[in-house]
């Protein structure tokens, strides 16, 4: 269950538009998941006079009763556009589907949201393939180890956090889906992570989560990895990988995708809907 709140202020859009892009989101999720990541979530909408098209949130576990609350600063004259192209809030209700973790692995949680957010919304028909495949081609580099990084644990820059984070998913389910033959992915971990009870209301060691997540795909990826990249950089031959995946860049920043790379199962596999 979610229950949407609604602060004081003026908004353009209805309540109704509001609550079904909460929905919409909480949908892809759910998909995603295989459930909605929490029992009861809190959705707090707080609108910003005066500004035309900004949306911006944060989530938090275990707050008012709650498993999850979210609060979302929606401009006031945000537009039912506005919201069907948003990512807002598909990426703070990913938050709630983990631990809450210390400081200096924040960039598990956002990394996680940041890959997870255009997979689950495609999973439901709210972004195409190509947008998926598109928006890691063309950002996923902000993720590269830069002189002076010293591992993901130690190197809180913006580009680390979220898109380093995001390109250890990325690897993390090429590198399951190879060992496992594509049975398995990233997805199967983080679902048995949720149906182990680790929501956002939960305090667990990383450790724990990724011995979860690794039990479930029959693999050590996610451990191996961690204890890789936390100390140290690691570099990642992305051009390399985006031609095995079948990715390449395309007119006004999309992409073509090839159907004959040696990845294109996996790159399938992975924006799949299940």
């Amino acid at each position: 269950m979610i229950q949407v709140d609604f602060a004081a202020g003026d908004l353009d859009l209805s309540h109704s538009d509001i609550v079904s892009w909460v929905q919409a989101s909480a949908h892809s999720v759910a998909v995603y998941y295989g459930r909605f990541p929490v029992a009861r979530a809190r959705v707090v909408i707080e609108p910003i006079a005066g500004e035309s098209d900004s949306i911006h949130g944060t989530t938090w576990g275990d707050m008012g009763g709650f498993p999850a609350l979210t609060r979302i600063r929606l401009a006031q004259h945000a537009t039912r556009d506005d919201l069907k192209d948003d990512w807002v809030m598909t990426h703070e209700l990913v938050h709630t589907a983990l631990p809450d973790l210390p400081d200096d692995q924040h960039w598990m949680e956002e990394g996680l949201a940041t890959y997870i957010e255009p997979i689950a919304r495609a999973g439901t028909g709210r972004l195409t393939e190509a947008r998926v495949w598109a928006e890691f081609l063309h950002e996923m580099h902000n993720g590269e180890p830069e002189r002076g990084d010293r591992g993901m644990n130690k190197t809180p820059t913006w580009g680390r956090t979220y898109w380093g984070g995001a390109m250890f998913c990325l690897m993390a389910d090429v590198s399951i889906r190879r060992q496992t033959n594509d049975k398995k992915g990233l997805r199967d971990a983080l679902r048995a992570v949720v149906d182990s009870g680790g929501g956002i209301d939960k305090d667990w060691p990383l450790s724990r989560v990724l011995q979860i997540g690794d039990h479930a795909t029959g693999t050590t990826v996610l451990t191996d990895m961690y204890a890789k990249w936390s100390e140290k950089p690691v570099d990642v031959d992305l051009p390399a990988l985006w031609k095995e995946l079948g990715v390449s860049a395309g007119p006004n920043n999309g992409v073509v995708l090839n159907a004959k790379a040696p990845l294109a199962g996996i790159r399938d596999s992975i924006s799949a809907s299940n």
